[in-house]
């Protein structure tokens, strides 16, 4: 069965157009859900509707109403809101494009992908996509979605668009309530190489694959567990570390990073190591705990 689209209508570009279907990129079906049930009969409860004068009421009888004072509403019907016509109801005029990594990520709200709608759309649409993807720039563009007007990128992905809603600016909070107090001093560049090593040891490329929802398996694990009559086994969360400063933190990480596979050691390999020179005075150990930490981290990682 073919996905359903969320949207359709035209991408267009000057005078060119061609019709699309906008189709989310993401689901949440796959995510452990739980319904609420009377803790007795373990029915499932229904939500109903409750007026307040009148009691329970049906769902046919609820109508859309505008708070334009405390308790008081202006009643819009299905009329009204097909009477607010714009040209993003059913067109995503493209307005302008930007270079690719432009748009700050904190803006970017739902994703979605965007098809031709039909063999005749095909080679309009490729065009477009190309000359994106090839300019490395994402349009900017607004569409009507859930009555309400998103502005929206569009860039080139595989043979097809992605679209991402953007958040209007007065969604985003500003950055002085939660980072003005925080001192702009730079930090010791001993410790900043160090804390660049233990970065270069952790590189890898992307895989999301890599990165389950490891509470999602754990509960899924438990229900599985009391589907089969066991009492589930309650599995404590690590303990927090008891780290001394940051430059023994530091180095500890890297050492940890730095170690090869268990394999047995030869009598040489067993020999205490030899003990690490004192830092000069004016920054060394003893001075600074912080920076002790992540000469031993170093230290460590070498052998």
């Amino acid at each position: 069965m073919a996905p359903r689209a969320s949207w359709k209508g035209y991408l267009k570009l000057s005078l060119v157009s061609c019709p699309v279907r906008l189709y989310p990129a993401t689901s949440a079906s796959e995510r452990i859900s739980f319904n609420q049930l009377h803790k007795k009969t373990h029915n499932r409860i229904n939500m109903k509707p409750v007026d307040p004068e009148l009691g329970l009421v049906e769902r046919s009888d609820l109508v859309r109403g505008y708070e334009y004072e405390d308790k008081q509403y202006i009643i819009i019907d299905d009329a009204d809101l097909d009477a607010v016509r714009i040209e993003s109801n059913h067109t995503m005029n493209i307005e302008a494009f930007v270079d690719e990594g432009e748009v700050d990520v904190i803006y970017q709200d739902a994703p979605y992908y965007l098809a031709p709608d039909g063999a005749m759309a095909e080679e309009t649409f490729a065009v477009l996509r190309e000359a994106m993807r090839k300019s490395g720039k994402l349009a900017i563009a607004r569409l009507v979605l859930s009555s309400r007007e998103r502005v929206v990128t569009i860039g080139a992905r595989e043979n097809g668009m992605f679209v991402c809603t953007l958040r209007n600016p007065n969604e985003v909070r500003g950055t002085t309530e939660y980072f003005g107090n925080i001192p702009a001093g730079k930090p010791d560049p001993e410790m900043l190489d160090l804390a660049m090593a233990l970065i270069k040891q952790k590189e890898t490329h992307f895989d999301p694959k890599n990165y389950e929802d490891r509470y999602e398996v754990a509960l899924m694990a438990m229900i599985r567990e009391k589907l089969k009559g066991h009492k589930p086994i309650i599995a404590a969360a690590p303990e927090r570390g008891n780290v001394i400063n940051l430059m023994d933190a530091l180095k500890a990480s890297l050492s940890q990073q730095a170690k090869p596979p268990a394999k047995s050691k030869s009598k040489a390999e067993e020999a205490p190591a030899k003990p690490a020179k004192k830092v000069a005075a004016g920054g060394g150990a003893a001075e600074n705990p912080l920076k002790a930490n992540l000469l031993k981290a170093v230290g460590k990682s070498k052998k």
